[in-house]
């Protein structure tokens, strides 16, 4: 870098620049390199997976890359000693093969003539790399439609099909059943790559491996039997036979013949398998049969409708596949939408709580979605603007804001697909149509019909505070009036208290917050919540955090006991309690002039630092009347919502769940003007935060530090703050 200081002739900002342009062009040119590289299916080169180069300095070939595979096969390892097919001793097939591999080799050569032995092994080696190389074996018997029209041409990956490649043989190959979640961005051939890699499994590696494609509809159906059916004209003949059972007469046997009358089902003769082709919206043609793969289709765009849920369609493809190698489930789509089947299934799959493994393809990694740049002056051009742009948040209707571009820039796009994107952007009239058809991540990609509230990017920096939990298990006391004391923590695996912080004895008053949002007691119910604020922080200028949550299931006698039981631990904390389901369905009955839910009279008794609310009418009345609890209204929920939305802006707390932060990512303001999570998505731990946060910044005096009395020994009780506290 001296030497372009010294050409910029200028120093501090202006240099700085130069530098980092000049930083960016070099960038953009080792990703340039990478996605202009040589890939040569037939060779090896830069192909899919792990290789080994394999050098036999032999007329027939030049160098050839194998996947590593293949490396220890008895025929790979005679041609590294041999170093040419023409020096390989005249008993290689003794040495290399069974029996019944030799009459297999045999039966497929001329019966008239002694067969070369440099001829077998030449097939033989084409059959192991069909056999292992997928890439090799598509360009060689595979024929797909041309995007431009014209005659067929030999099915070569591009470079998002590698990816997808290497995605699935990684699980292949480890010996795994194949589950994978497909996320696409559209027009690279991600169906087309999946189907062909099943009939791979179906036609090269297991005879009677029967496979299943659902589409969306009908159309969809009848271009992938159209597809099959056009693949299988053109399919090398010995290549069904190499390697299976030997026909009487494999010249006279049927290649395929169609199973049943629906002409949706094709039986492949020579490997025993069949095709069979459904659509969701029949969902009859989707049940029944023996499969070992299965491939489900733009299924983000299934319709929900009675009798057709997507789960019943895919409980009835699926249920009889077993996990076991061999076996392939693929659920693939474009984005649409989310609180769907698709979407719930993959933020699943992200999580790490379901059989499949996600994979996300995005527009920038897509060849076609690129313009040339014409020269060094323009391409310097775009890197400057780029540079000086990063920071920029201000953007248009028809373009993006400079922060934006930046970001694409550091997930890899390159300046040519950045050029690309500001010219492709100019067609539509919002950010949300352009990321719906061109996502740049897997968050952007699933579009939605409300307005997500919280900015990704707020939300994503509340990751960085997240982490594992220190302890896990329950706080454990005497039941009843007994529950909040003698307090302890038992550690258990699978318990649902999280502990990131247990609680500080020091002298701060006022410092920790208990919120419970109530759900129900079934499993299929809302999710109850307990979580812990920390206060303390706040008196050396620092931000409240999250220290403990409880999730789960029970009654709500049980919940209100174990609130108290966690507010006394974390030093009789305040306990806010959501009452919107407690006063909705517990029997009341009257104490000192409210009427309040049985439960909260029970732990009022025992324990007092409980929040009460001031209610409206009886405000204007009485001045001072208070009810247990607080109520989520159209009133209040807009005003902790309108805090929280602050309060994640700004930094102004520390989370440490990641199952919060992804209840922020699907919190959307709806088209009549309520707020809530998205279809099929929670929010009950973003409501306890929502709650506690605006009581805690907004209700509360400042945490305090307790004065130490000399001589003075005595009973602490629950800590007395403001008018709050009942």
């Amino acid at each position: 870098m001296k030497e372009i200081y010294e050409f910029s002739g200028g120093t501090g900002r202006e240099a700085a620049e130069v530098a980092a342009v000049e930083d960016i062009l070099i960038e953009d040119l080792c990703r340039m390199e990478d996605i202009e590289r040589e890939f040569d299916p037939l060779s090896g080169l830069n192909s899919v997976g792990e290789r080994f180069q394999l050098d036999i300095p032999d007329d027939i070939f030049e160098p050839i890359y194998l996947p590593i595979a293949m490396k220890e096969l008895p025929l790979i390892r005679l041609l590294e000693e041999s170093r040419a097919f023409h020096a390989l001793p005249a008993d290689w097939a003794d040495r290399c093969l069974s029996e019944e591999e030799t009459l297999r080799l045999r039966t497929y050569l001329p019966q008239d003539e002694e067969p070369d032995p440099i001829e077998l092994a030449l097939i033989e080696f084409t059959y192991l790399r069909m056999l292992h190389d997928f890439p090799f074996w598509a360009v060689n018997c595979v024929s797909i439609k041309s995007k431009g029209g014209g005659a067929d041409i030999p099915f070569r990956l591009n470079r998002p099909q590698r990816r997808l490649v290497e995605h699935l043989e990684a699980q292949r190959l480890a010996g795994e059943p194949i589950r994978t979640i497909l996320l696409k961005a559209r027009q690279w051939g991600g169906s087309t790559c999946v189907q062909m890699y099943m009939a791979w499994l179906q036609l090269m590696h297991e005879e009677g491996l029967n496979s299943l494609i659902i589409a969306h509809q009908g159309s969809g159906s009848d271009e992938i039997k159209d597809m099959f059916d056009r693949m299988l004209a053109a399919y090398p003949v010995a290549a069904l036979y190499y390697g299976g059972h030997i026909p009487a007469e494999p010249g006279e046997q049927k290649i395929t013949e169609n199973v049943g009358k629906s002409g949706m089902i094709t039986r492949v003769c020579p490997r025993n398998c069949k095709i069979k082709i459904g659509t969701a919206e029949r969902p009859d043609s989707c049940r029944g049969g023996d499969y070992n793969l299965v491939h489900l289709s733009e299924v983000g765009i299934w319709r929900l409708t009675d009798g057709k849920s997507p789960e019943d369609i895919v409980r009835s493809a699926c249920g009889g596949i077993l996990l076991a190698p061999m076996t392939m489930i693929v659920y693939e789509s474009t984005a649409n939408g989310t609180g769907n089947f698709f979407h719930r299934e993959y933020l699943a799959a992200t999580r790490g709580e379901s059989q499949f493994r996600p994979l996300f393809i995005a527009w920038y990694e897509i060849d076609q979605y690129s313009l040339p740049i014409e020269d060094d002056e323009e391409r310097r051009e775009i890197a400057r603007r780029l540079w000086m742009g990063r920071k920029s948040q201000a953007s248009g209707e028809r373009y993006e804001s400079g922060e934006y571009l930046w970001r694409l820039w550091e997930k890899g796009a390159t300046l040519e697909s950045l050029k690309w994107y500001v010219e492709e952007r100019k067609k539509y009239n919002c950010h949300a149509r352009m990321a719906a058809e061109y996502p740049s991540d897997d968050i952007e990609a699933f579009a939605h019909s409300g307005s997500i509230v919280f900015a990704r990017e707020d939300v994503e920096a509340m990751r960085k505070s997240c982490m594992s939990p220190l302890y896990v298990g329950d706080i454990v006391s005497a039941e009843g009036e007994e529950s909040i004391r003698a307090l302890s923590f038992r550690g258990n695996p699978n318990g649902e208290l999280e502990i990131w912080e247990r609680p500080d004895v020091g002298g701060i008053r006022d410092r920790y917050v208990v919120t419970v949002d109530v759900g129900g007691r079934s499993a299929k119910s809302d999710w109850s919540v307990i979580a812990v604020l920390d206060r303390g922080p706040m008196i050396d200028g620092g931000v409240p955090r999250i220290v403990a949550q409880w999730r789960g299931h029970c009654d709500m006698d049980q919940l209100a006991w174990r609130s108290a039981r966690v507010a006394a631990y974390y030093n009789n904390a305040l306990l806010i309690i959501e009452s919107n389901t407690l006063e909705s369905r517990e029997p009341a009955r009257m104490v000192d002039g409210d009427e309040l839910p049985s439960i909260l009279c029970q732990i009022r008794d025992v324990y007092p630092n409980l929040y009460a609310r001031r209610s409206g009418i009886e405000n204007l009345r009485h001045g001072q009347e208070l009810k247990l609890g607080f109520h989520t209204n159209a009133a209040t929920k807009p005003m902790v919502i309108a805090t929280l939305i602050r309060v994640v802006r700004e930094g102004l707390y520390e989370e440490r769940s990641d199952a919060a932060v992804d209840e922020f990512l699907t919190y959307e303001r709806r088209p009549n003007g309520s707020y809530g999570a998205i279809l099929g998505a929670h929010d009950d731990l973003l409501m306890t935060r929502a709650i506690g946060l605006h009581v805690a910044l907004h209700e509360m005096d400042m945490p305090r530090r307790r004065e130490v009395r000399v001589g003075r020994r005595g009973r602490r009780g629950p800590s007395q703050i403001s008018e709050a506290v009942f």
